[in-house]
């Protein structure tokens, strides 16, 4: 009892899974369905995964011009039959097949990353920018990020490259040679592993140990000066008195 509510379950699963997927080329697909059957807007548009509207405006032929029409039949994602079940039925809903294939896994690959021959000469400039920006990073981050190698590292970094004197840095994101969440996610590991130390930032404030001493320092000049002042006048008037005393003598 227990196995046939799990095998139900199983089954359902695998028939929602299945549709909720989307054909392979779906306004192809579309495409060969209006020409080729009586289903409706509707039903092609719940198959395709694509708006009814859109659908509409492929059978006007105010879209999808020019693509050529995929038979799902061929191709194992229909069969006949439900085709003619959904001609039938306006209210039934075409199921995508599942395929009977079963693909091994594609191993993941060790080494540099693919980069296009288009973009291959753009590395140095790249490989330029992280040199000058990101010097924490490692070679073999660099490698993963632009996709060269060590040796064209090395040669860039020691100027023995031999277009050094064009070179200019480029960020490898504006080149489209890596995302921007590869470099954040490669910068983010280099500084965890290897902190960059603190280098200097231009000038900065003094202690305030340093500021209260000059102040005091500036305060008991200024004190010191003001009394000497005080006492020059003091002198000046005491001789000022002596004078004019010796007159009225």
């Amino acid at each position: 009892m227990t196995t046939g509510f799990a095998s139900k379950g199983v089954g359902e699963a695998q028939r929602r899974f299945a549709m909720s997927n989307a054909p392979l080329m779906p306004k192809a697909t579309a495409v060969w369905l209006l020409d080729n059957t009586a289903l409706t807007f509707d039903q092609v548009a719940d198959f395709t995964k694509m708006h009814p509207l859109e659908i509409r405006a492929i059978a006007d032929g105010d879209a999808a011009q020019g693509i050529k029409g995929m038979d799902p039949i061929s191709n194992g994602q229909l069969t006949r039959e439900e085709i003619e079940k959904a001609e039938r039925n306006p209210d039934a809903r075409l199921r995508l097949q599942e395929s009977k294939v079963v693909l091994p896994p594609q191993p993941k690959r060790k080494g540099p990353r693919y980069t296009p021959v288009s973009r291959r000469h753009e590395r140095p400039s790249a490989i330029l920018w992280l040199l000058r920006n990101h010097p924490e990073l490692k070679d073999a981050q660099i490698m993963r990020l632009v996709g060269t190698t060590k040796s064209t590292i090395a040669s860039v970094r020691d100027r023995t490259h031999w277009n050094t004197s064009s070179l200019t840095p480029i960020d490898p994101v504006t080149l489209g040679l890596c995302s921007q969440i590869e470099l954040d996610f490669e910068v983010a590991r280099a500084a965890k592993e290897k902190p960059i130390d603190a280098a200097y930032g231009g000038a900065t404030l003094l202690p305030a140990s340093e500021t209260t001493k000059k102040d005091e320092f500036e305060g008991a000049e200024k004190s010191s000066d003001d009394l000497n002042v005080d006492a020059v006048f003091a002198k000046l008037k005491t001789l000022g008195g002596k004078k004019q005393e010796q007159e009225e003598e």
